[in-house]
């Protein structure tokens, strides 16, 4: 009986350690400035909990956002100097670098690029542009970052994906682009966390579906969203990180829903 009340007192204790809040001395990065990360960073900002918000931007100025508390800096994610320069900037800030979310994505771009409803409407450099930006873009910015997460302590790497891109849940069709580039970037996803079990074994790295938001990317989209569905950034947020709050290990390389539910493959 005491053996196995020593077992599950050490069993607790590590799940506590897991589960333990970061510090004031710690570092956030948020990638991509658009309304979704936006929200994220003001709101992590808010929390307290960070020393450091870092918001990227690619114009450098995003709009509502907390100056006084975020720091922006200007990043291409098509660029990969770009995204190493931001590598540097944060180990000058010698601060634990705890929390990651890459927000960045692309369905659409003015009456260049629209969702494919049709084989016809496939275009291969449209194709090439968006998973650039959805797939290949938070790739390289696990590539320069998540070396730079604690080896021996916990952290969260999250990138923001969409329901879409489950294959499993794909009974609709169209939006080839998109489903494929959010699909390529959960793959990508659970692919990071398999190494990271070994390079970083007390990271979270998972994929996250918003649901639908009232930003530039829905905007075109929001006339058929049941009412109720669609949902402020600020709401968003706060849902997010609602579920990234409690990760650990154990959840690495899993797809969550916004409401804290997983979501097939």
């Amino acid at each position: 009986f005491e053996q196995a009340a020593m077992v599950e007192a050490v069993s607790i204790a590590v799940h506590a350690v897991e589960r333990t809040p970061v510090s004031l001395n710690d570092t956030a990065v948020v990638v991509g400035a658009g309304g979704i990360g936006s929200a994220l960073a003001n709101r992590i900002a808010a929390s307290g909990r960070f020393d450091g918000v870092v918001l990227t931007s690619r114009s450098g100025d995003p709009r509502g956002v907390d100056g006084a508390s975020v720091r922006i800096r200007s990043v291409d994610l098509l660029e990969e100097p770009s995204i190493e320069g931001l590598a540097g900037y944060i180990c000058e800030l010698d601060k634990p670098l705890r929390l990651v979310i890459c927000a960045t994505g692309i369905l659409h771009s003015g009456e260049d690029i629209r969702p494919e409803r049709r084989l016809e409407d496939i275009s291969p450099a449209h194709l090439a542009r968006i998973f650039a930006v959805n797939a290949f873009g938070p790739l390289l910015i696990a590539k320069h970052l998540a070396p730079l997460l604690p080896r021996r302590e916990r952290s969260v790497f999250a990138a923001i994906s969409a329901r879409v891109g489950s294959i499993g849940d794909n009974r609709l069709g169209g939006w080839y682009g998109y489903r494929a580039s959010k699909a390529a970037l959960n793959q990508f996803m659970r692919t990071l966390a398999n190494e990271c079990r070994v390079r970083h074994p007390r990271a979270a790295i998972v994929s996250i579906h918003p649901g639908t938001t009232d930003t530039d990317l829905s905007h075109p989209f929001q006339r058929n969203i049941e009412q109720g569905k669609l949902y402020t950034p600020e709401q968003t947020a706060r849902r997010i990180l609602d579920v990234l709050e409690p990760l650990g290990p154990p959840d690495s390389g899993r797809f969550f829903h916004w409401a804290g539910s997983e979501i097939p493959w």
